[in-house]
């Protein structure tokens, strides 16, 4: 017999993967804390948001010599932030030029108009 997941929103996960690596935080107390299960939840998650061993070790690191920028926790958050949608938006932007190539062949090799005409009746 199947049990029924609770799906835990990307943002909540990325809240508790931000908590372990910046507090003295436990999984297991994670795992009470905002109740969910399974023991590599936390790695699955930071590997499905691309945080590598390398970030968690720098994090570490920056718990034990605070850096002199200054910044605070929530401007490192909304930094790492920006990097993901950097990261995301590249992508789009190499969706979008493929797509548009693709359309270009179509319509120049089968002579088919793919585009809709602006002011066209629908």
């Amino acid at each position: 017999m199947k049990t029924k997941l609770n799906r835990i929103p990307d943002e909540v996960q990325l809240q508790i993967i931000h908590e372990y690596l910046t507090t003295e935080i436990t999984q297991p107390e994670l795992m009470a804390k905002y109740n969910f299960g399974g023991k590599n939840n936390i790695y699955l998650w930071m590997k499905k948001f691309g945080i590598s061993k390398q970030d968690v070790e720098q994090v570490k690191q920056d718990r034990v010599m605070p850096t002199e920028s200054g910044k605070s926790a929530k401007e490192l958050e909304l930094e790492y932030k920006i990097s993901l949608l950097e990261k995301e938006l590249d992508k789009e932007k190499l969706k979008t030029a493929a797509l548009t190539t693709m359309i270009d062949i179509i319509e120049r090799d089968l002579k088919i108009d793919v585009r809709k005409k602006h002011g066209a009746k629908q």
